[in-house]
């Protein structure tokens, strides 16, 4: 680690070492040398007057990079393709007269961004997968523990915890959709040439038309894409880095909700992120257990949120066939974003391993509002009993008025229960009201909900995905 130089947060301090090696200069520059051998090969396959040896030697080297011949290059002649086109030729002395052949600088550098993109997204969907399964079993687990809900965070009808984590696996849901439709609609650029017409290769090919695009197909097949785009200008549409971009986003936007209900949840003492044995909280209270993976995941998750109008940005201002006023943006920008939701997804799936649950303080806050959401059914019982329904409705509406300024001006416990009990107008005792103060009775059907999404939802995508389970988070700080 460098003390003198300035280091990015997202290079040391948050991503995986697997998201980092991703977006590595070695990363880029072998899948460089992967595309010349394969673009070498396609055109041999085709007819061009390229040997087998050349080809051989070409992969001989390319992994073994020659980094110090390139950097000497680069800084002589200001072209870091045609530096490294160098650097190869210089290892590869019987093949350097076809590396490159026909091609411009976007067919490495395009090409090799959408290799990354896609591993990326790979890695990203692995996580994304797990994180899923992680909030699956806790859903499970708690399916059928009542707790208070809330709206406009006021005390609303009872729900159950592990059906207020499945409005949390639904976004995800929803986001591994987004993640996988972008993810096959992606295609390499292919060997399009300067401005997108091939017009190189119908030169190399002798005016073939079948043999252009079958050399596209070639590329395509030996970098692992089911094709290239049919079309381009001399580089893939900008329009592909924003809607990948867009799925980081969702991603984060899922993330940044989750981690808000758990500060909350951990503010009210009824869920917790996991604390380790010797974690501080707080430099000047010790007692304080901060939650500060969920804190960490909000502010990372507000950098993806809006970094992905970058790229929105450099799509709406590429001039005709290209513009390089793309580059520096771009290369920050994607790198960034990707390594970001790496760590987001890192933090994810931390806490949801390891969320902690108070069943007594969640049951007691639920009962401390329960008697006010039980008047409706404590009427309807009196209204059998042969009450008036309006003048029992008015005189629930006065007993909770009552109850309540107890709890806010005096707080006192809630007594709203003695209140109807001391009523004759209600004919029911104490204990018959303690009766129906079952918190069970009043979460719907949030447990059967829970078990039918877990089942019909959830259940099918780990299972088409079982071999991306058992991913452990890399939490550096």
């Amino acid at each position: 680690m460098s003390y003198t130089n300035y280091t990015s947060a997202l290079s040391e301090r948050y991503p995986s070492k697997e998201m980092q090696y991703i977006f590595s200069p070695e990363m880029k520059f072998r899948t460089w040398r992967r595309l010349w051998i394969a673009l070498a090969e396609s055109e041999m396959e085709l007819g061009l007057p390229i040997t087998q040896e050349q080809i051989d030697q070409l992969k001989a080297h390319k992994d073994d990079i020659n980094y110090d011949v390139a950097k000497a290059r680069e800084k002589e002649v200001r072209h870091d393709v045609m530096s490294h086109v160098y650097a190869y030729g210089c290892q590869c002395p019987d093949a350097k007269g076809i590396i490159h052949l026909g091609a411009t600088s976007c067919y490495v550098g395009d090409n090799t961004d959408m290799i990354i993109m896609k591993e990326a997204l790979l890695l990203i969907r692995k996580k994304l997968v797990n994180t899923i399964a992680s909030l699956a079993d806790f859903a499970d687990e708690y399916k059928s523990m009542p707790c208070l809900a809330y709206t406009h965070y006021q005390a609303a009808q009872p729900t159950t915890v592990g059906k207020r984590a499945t409005l949390w696996l639904n976004e995800l849901v929803m986001d591994l959709d987004d993640l996988d439709h972008v993810l096959s609609t992606m295609k390499l650029l292919g060997s399009k040439g300067t401005t997108g017409t091939q017009a190189s290769f119908m030169e190399l090919f002798e005016g073939d038309h079948e043999k252009c695009k079958a050399l596209d197909r070639k590329i395509a097949e030996k970098m692992g894409f089911d094709g290239c785009y049919p079309v381009s200008g001399q580089t893939y549409s900008r329009k592909v880095d924003s809607r990948v971009l867009n799925v980081l986003s969702g991603i984060a936007q899922s993330a940044h909700k989750f981690s808000n209900d758990i500060r909350l949840l951990q503010h009210m003492k009824e869920v917790e992120e996991p604390f380790e044995k010797h974690q501080i909280g707080s430099s000047a209270m010790a007692y304080k257990r901060n939650p500060m993976r969920s804190e960490r995941m909000a502010s990372l998750a507000n950098y993806v949120m809006s970094d992905a109008m970058n790229p929105a940005i450099t799509a709406a201002t590429q001039w005709f066939e290209r513009t390089l006023d793309d580059s520096a943006n771009k290369r920050i920008s994607v790198s960034e974003a990707f390594l970001a939701t790496d760590g987001i997804l890192e933090l994810y799936m931390n806490v949801s391993k390891g969320l902690v649950v108070y069943p007594k303080v969640i049951e007691a806050h639920l009962m401390a509002e329960l008697p006010f959401m039980a008047t409706e059914n404590i009427m309807m019982d009196a209204v059998k009993a042969g009450g008036d329904r309006q003048e029992l409705h008015e005189r629930i509406r006065v007993h909770s008025m009552a109850a309540g300024k107890v709890v806010k001006e005096e707080g006192k416990p809630n007594d709203l229960l003695d209140r109807i009990a001391a009523d004759p107008a209600f004919n029911v005792t104490r204990e018959d009201l303690d009766r129906v103060m079952k918190p069970e009775n009043y979460v719907g059907r949030a447990p059967q909900q829970t078990e039918e999404y877990l089942r019909d939802v959830i259940r099918p995508i780990l299972d088409e995905n079982k071999g991306l389970l058992g991913a452990e988070a890399e939490i550096n700080v």
